[in-house]
């Protein structure tokens, strides 16, 4: 059975995934390549989003509750990632020192600004802490992708991972403007999700196993594969009809789903 990630375990794998992050930045033969699965962008491009995002991370749960999250001062300075490497790792490094700093200080129950308030996650400090691990895990496959040398993402990274972003991100009570459909997604390592989709929204669940007996209840569409990559193709770098997954059912609900934007 797999286990509950805490808030420890968040921020352990934060540093894990970070470190993965800055040794495949120190193996790419350039800071100007550009990154295959985010096209608008260089391997610098990718560098200082990532960085920027930790230090406003950290700025909004220093910030502690609020109805909106810091001035961008509180967390950007106006001078940008250095350039040359070393100092960008470094800056790198002390970009995710100053968020896991700041939520050991804060621990897992402190109130914050979220840009998920309709979701199903709590708006905490610790909710911010786990989302934090498949945003790094995510770019480092983008970085190890770019030098021609992709890893799966951890089990535990992913499974932990792709339920967040089932709870996190995709449920919301902003109303489904399509059908009413209802999502399973398995994961081949042995959880599964549902999503509904209605008119109240997108609702997640975990699903346990069913008993012999029980018939499964309907579903529109599906998709299994192992957690790292649901994880991928949920965040765009794996294509619905690539060969990785077994999609079934209507494949125009994920077409949808893809293309859904709540807060617009």
């Amino acid at each position: 059975m797999q286990r509950t990630l805490t808030f420890s375990d968040h921020l352990r794998l934060i540093d894990e995934r970070s470190t993965a992050f800055r040794a495949a930045v120190a193996a790419a033969p350039s800071l100007d390549v550009p990154v295959p699965s985010c096209p608008e962008w260089t391997l610098f491009d990718l560098v200082q989003h990532l960085g920027m995002g930790r230090r406003r991370s950290a700025a909004i749960v220093a910030a502690g509750p609020a109805d909106a999250p810091p001035e961008k001062s509180a967390w950007d300075d106006g001078t940008g990632a250095p350039r040359e490497r070393e100092t960008l790792l470094a800056w790198w490094t002390e970009s995710v020192e100053r968020l896991t700093s700041t939520l050991h200080e804060a621990g897992p129950d402190r109130g914050c600004w979220t840009f998920w308030g309709d979701s199903q996650s709590p708006e905490t400090s610790g909710a911010w802490a786990r989302r934090q691990v498949p945003e790094i895990a995510v770019h480092t496959y983008d970085v190890q992708l770019t030098v021609g040398r992709p890893e799966p993402l951890p089990d535990e990274v992913a499974l932990d991972g792709f339920d967040d972003c089932q709870f996190t991100l995709c449920s919301t009570d902003v109303a489904w403007p399509h059908e009413p459909a209802v999502v399973d997604y398995h994961a081949t390592e042995g959880r599964s999700w549902r999503l509904r989709l209605s008119r109240d929204g997108a609702w997640a669940a975990r699903l346990g196993a069913p008993a012999a007996s029980e018939h499964p209840d309907p579903v529109d569409a599906s998709a299994r594969g192992t957690a790292s990559d649901l994880v991928l193709f949920f965040y765009g770098r794996i294509p619905p009809d690539s060969a990785k997954l077994e999609l079934d059912g209507d494949r125009r609900i994920f077409d949808q789903l893809i293309a859904w934007d709540p807060s617009v």
